[in-house]
């Protein structure tokens, strides 16, 4: 099955961690997908910190990320951090030449170890 023909989903695994609740996303964050980011949104104020795990996110557009600047906002008005974890290459980039990576914390950059 090809690419354009495979059905666009993004599936949301949420698990809690202490006071930490991690986001597994799986699938593509595009335009037709990005409401899904609503169920974390909805998370907050409760957490302190925010963990969105992006190993299996396969694609991302302008509006994921418009959704993924909503959340930081949403996340940051209420105190709360926001944290992108296991971005492949194609998403750091994007993040990257968007300057939406800069504002967002990495997990690896402060040593903080999970589990």
């Amino acid at each position: 099955m090809s690419d354009r023909l495979a059905p666009i989903r993004l599936d949301l695994a949420i698990d809690r961690i202490g006071e930490i609740i991690v986001v597994h996303c799986s699938g593509r964050l595009v335009a037709g997908t990005s409401d899904r980011f609503n169920e974390v949104r909805e998370l907050i104020p409760g957490p302190k910190r925010i963990v969105l795990d992006f190993a299996n996110l396969t694609h991302l557009d302008s509006t994921g990320i418009g959704a993924l600047v909503r959340l930081y906002v949403s996340a940051k008005s209420a105190g709360c951090v926001l944290e992108v974890v296991n971005m492949g290459k194609s998403v750091r980039q994007l993040l990257g030449i968007t300057h939406v990576l800069s504002m967002l914390e990495s997990i690896g950059e402060h040593n903080i170890r999970m589990g």
